[in-house]
């Protein structure tokens, strides 16, 4: 009869491992700086409903999504509280029978075609999304108060307004004060054309900078990346892919059993704390170990680079205490 792990050694490899402690830090250090409904915790970046769960606990009952999937996922977890799709659609009856269902919905709109499909889908709240400097989605800032009326008037209530700045999470400290409050300027701006009670926006980037929001889109923070991990921040790398070395046998290297389809790359390679990464292909990493001190079978943990895309790859977190196995999280938001 099949038992679930209960050491490191006892996990299948690849697997996407959290250490609880460092999570719960994390999860405490944003709080600190962003009590209650002042967070709004973004959870493209872990996609589990059981980490959602663990923050609502912490305060943080309102959640915002990059996908319907996560919108549904959250809601079926009893977590549809308050829920912000803050990302376009042009199809939003998913949405729509979340509200039918007595779920706070509110979607992003940023055009006359997504104002129309909100209302169509049977949307009730919206927020104008307002470009402030990240060439991706968002309205003009001058026009976000034409929006918002056409929004009204396709009997829509316009909650206030987003803008995200995530062309600067990863600049020097100097241009990233000063970019910051030169994008929610044009954010404050449009708010006072739009109306409503919502400023929403920013992220782990921006966390400390960051005091013209109303809530704050976070998600990052509480596992984190090595891309992260290079700001000055109080949060760490809660997590990490554990693989198996299972061939020492080419030379001054070793090959470990998690590769590409293990790790989001966009941001890098994964790291090894343990010396140099060479390369990654497929299903392998290959590490630099001219002292030969890895041996076939031996563990070891990979940080990835980026963790959105890394989380994307998995079916579950095994959640650690050293080397104990004491939880498993599924990572059930997946998908669109």
């Amino acid at each position: 009869m099949r038992t679930d792990p209960r050491t490191l050694d006892e996990l299948p490899t690849p697997s996407l491992v959290v250490e609880r402690s460092l999570f719960d830090a994390n999860v405490a250090a944003m709080a600190a700086a962003w009590p209650g409904s002042s967070l709004r915790p973004h959870v493209k970046a872990f996609k589990s409903s059981a980490i959602a769960r663990i923050l609502a606990a912490a305060g943080h009952e309102g959640f915002c999504a990059a996908t319907v999937r996560e919108m549904e996922g959250l809601a079926a977890a009893g977590l549809g509280h308050d829920l912000l799709l803050a990302n376009e659609v042009l199809d939003a009856s998913r949405l729509g029978r979340l509200v039918d269902a007595g779920h706070r919905v509110t979607v992003a709109v940023d055009s006359d075609a997504t104002v129309a499909a909100a209302a169509a889908g049977g949307v009730r709240e919206v927020l104008v999304d307002v470009n402030v400097g990240l060439a991706r989605c968002g309205c003009d800032p001058s026009d976000a108060g034409r929006l918002a009326d056409t929004a009204r008037a396709a009997g829509l209530e316009v909650r206030g307004v987003m803008g995200y700045e995530g062309h600067l999470m990863m600049v020097d400290a100097d241009a990233k004060a000063a970019g910051v409050k030169a994008s929610m300027e044009l954010l404050i701006q449009a708010h006072s054309e739009v109306g409503g009670d919502v400023v929403s926006g920013g992220g782990t980037g921006t966390f400390a900078v960051n005091r013209w929001v109303t809530e704050l889109q976070a998600g990052s923070y509480c596992l984190l990346d090595t891309d992260y991990a290079r700001l000055d921040s109080p949060f760490e790398i809660a997590v990490s892919v554990l693989a198996t070395v299972i061939s020492v046998t080419g030379g001054r290297w070793a090959v470990a059993d998690a590769g590409l389809k293990a790790f989001g790359m966009d941001h890098g390679p994964p790291s090894w704390p343990g010396g140099e990464v060479m390369f990654v292909s497929d299903e392998h990493t290959t590490l630099l170990d001219p002292d030969r001190t890895l041996a076939v079978g031996d563990r070891v943990r990979l940080l990835p680079g980026h963790l959105d895309p890394t989380v994307a790859r998995h079916q579950c977190f095994w959640v650690v205490d050293g080397d104990d196995v004491i939880d498993r999280w599924p990572i059930d938001l997946r998908h669109w």
